[in-house]
């Protein structure tokens, strides 16, 4: 067991990255995120103006601010 794991320290990395890969790799997985949430929300605006998904607070107060107008009362 103790050779074990003598070997597995001196063995080195099987694929080392390089700082340009990592940071080509980080943009596209930051832009990849930015397009599924463009696309939520996107498609979540449509089915809020085709009415098939219930508001919360913000989107209602967004889209119907005269729910909350208070003088009337």
């Amino acid at each position: 067991m103790g050779a074990e794991a003598g070997d597995q320290k001196d063995q080195p990395k099987p694929n080392p990255m390089t700082e340009a890969q990592f940071l080509s790799w980080k943009r596209r997985k930051d832009a990849d995120a930015s397009a599924r949430k463009a696309e939520a929300a996107r498609k979540r605006t449509e089915d809020i103006a085709a009415g098939t998904v219930q508001m919360n607070g913000r989107e209602l107060f967004l889209h119907e601010p005269w729910v909350f107008d208070n003088s009337q009362y």
